[in-house]
């Protein structure tokens, strides 16, 4: 096969197809969504300003908002489980510690490894949520106080915050008959 006629074909795939757009959610689908998100983030938040306020710690990371949409707006996404959401963060933080304490000298490279590596580390162990590759980014790019916490970013946020979102989306998912979360634990 020539080179043109394989430049060709790799092009096309950037295309697309022309099937339109996903189809719409119904007004009561967007209503949960918003009530879980809201509660979610709020549990969150709550609980950062309650328990953390006067400490140099943070509960509240941007990738939760990410794994907000998932948990609140796709809650039958292979993405969206408890297995991916927790594990997801957790993996994703212990790998975005490790790249900024070994390569920081280096914050372009720290910065590609944390995502890359996350990627793959939660591939490994079927631990994929998209918004992980946010927790490893924020903890090579994140503030001096992000990096102060050093390990105990795993704990908090990166532990503590995906559950109290997964506790949020278990008890507001199961409200509407036409829901239902989680799909599947393991």
């Amino acid at each position: 096969m020539s080179l043109a006629i394989r430049l060709s074909a790799y092009l096309r795939k950037m295309r697309g197809t022309t099937r339109g757009s996903p189809p719409r959610v119904s007004n009561n689908e967007i209503l949960w969504s918003w009530i879980g998100a809201f509660l979610g983030i709020a549990a969150v938040a709550g609980i950062n300003s309650l328990v953390l306020d006067g400490f140099d710690l943070t509960l509240m990371i941007g990738s939760f908002g990410a794994s907000a949409v998932l948990v609140f707006g796709a809650v039958r996404s292979p993405l969206a489980q408890p297995r991916n959401l927790v594990g997801g963060h957790i993996i994703s933080a212990l790998v975005g510690v490790l790249c900024w304490k070994l390569l920081h000298a280096h914050p372009w490279l720290a910065q590609s490894m944390a995502v890359a590596t996350a990627i793959a580390a939660m591939h490994a162990t079927r631990t994929l949520h998209p918004p992980g590759g946010a927790t490893a980014l924020i903890a090579v790019i994140g503030s001096p106080e992000v990096h102060q916490l050093g390990f105990l970013y795993v704990l908090l946020p990166a532990t503590l915050g995906p559950l109290i979102l997964l506790l949020v989306a278990l008890l507001v998912n199961n409200i509407p008959v036409t829901r239902r979360y989680p799909e599947i634990w393991r």
